[in-house]
């Protein structure tokens, strides 16, 4: 489906562009894509050379889920001392945060096609758990233990 994009992408701006065509839920729950993202990663990283890279300029980047697994990829690899730095990482209109689907960018997006409010939620529950089967309880935010959200509120509310 990005076959174009990556194609674009590398061309207007003279970089190798490697495509990970990870397993995709439902029929491959969480973790199977991170593993599948990480994995050629770390292969990539390991054999520069063969692709004439430059290790200085290696950047991971994702949309949607993509941008999630791009950015749990950084974060797995940040104090990797073996392997080269990552650069940078772009992460396009990720999925990054679950604890909350009624802050004010659900609330002002619910309607914007493409990826609805239910959508999203919906979505996620797939890459998780591989169903949907308490959508209403997230959507309502009733899935969050109340001690777990008001250790994370700092970083996700309203506010």
């Amino acid at each position: 489906s990005h076959e174009r994009i990556c194609q674009y992408i590398a061309k207007e701006s003279g970089s190798l562009v490697v495509s990970v065509g990870y397993r995709l839920a439902p029929e491959h729950k969480y973790p199977a894509a991170y593993e599948d993202c990480l994995s050629a990663t770390q292969h990539f990283l390991q054999h520069l050379q063969l692709y004439g890279v430059d290790p200085a300029r290696v950047a991971v980047c994702g949309d949607s889920a993509g941008g999630n697994l791009a950015a749990a990829v950084s974060q797995t690899l940040a104090g990797r001392s073996e392997l080269p730095r990552l650069r940078a990482q772009i992460l396009i209109y990720p999925g990054l945060q679950a604890l909350d689907f009624n802050l004010p960018s659900y609330q002002q997006n619910r309607g914007v096609p493409l990826l609805f409010r239910e959508r999203a939620v919906f979505y996620s529950l797939q890459y998780v758990q591989g169903d949907t089967s308490n959508l209403e309880e997230v959507l309502e935010g009733s899935h969050i233990p109340p001690d777990m959200r008001l250790k994370y509120r700092k970083w996700v509310s309203p506010d």
